[in-house]
């Protein structure tokens, strides 16, 4: 008997240390021309984000700014995307190369971290990890 009730605490122990860590989340913050938006906003999907939220925004700078800066319009979208961890450097480098080579496609975007969720079932979403990752 005591050999059963070692082995099962034993068991119980590996079983813990063999569960995978929780992804950690970021918000990434994206600033861009709103004619823009829709664009990013889907290709932003690529990269397992399943919550987006989309603001207007104005830009301030005045004309002769915006001509040395090659900016178009003042008229903005803040798109935020809550996006796991392990796929923010990705993302931020698939949108640094888009930033460069889409016409009007300029931008800026940077992410912070998330400290906490409450709740699994709305960590499972944020973070893709539903179903085992099943989109």
């Amino acid at each position: 008997m005591a050999r059963f009730k070692i082995s099962k605490a034993k068991d119980v122990k590996e079983e813990k240390t063999s569960m995978s860590s929780p992804k950690k989340l970021q918000l990434l913050i994206t600033v861009v021309n709103k004619q823009k938006t829709e664009y990013f906003v889907d290709m932003l999907y690529n990269f397992e984000i399943n919550l987006q939220t989309v603001l207007s925004g104005h830009g301030t700078a005045d004309d002769h700014i915006k001509s040395l800066l090659g900016l178009t319009d003042n008229e903005k979208s803040i798109i935020i995307s809550a996006i796991r961890r392990d796929r923010a450097n990705e993302a931020l480098a698939f949108l640094d190369e888009k930033f460069r080579t889409v016409k009007g496609g300029k931008g800026i975007a940077f992410t912070l971290p998330v400290s906490s969720t409450i709740g699994v079932a709305i960590y499972q979403f944020l973070s893709n990890t539903f179903n085992g990752g099943q989109r």
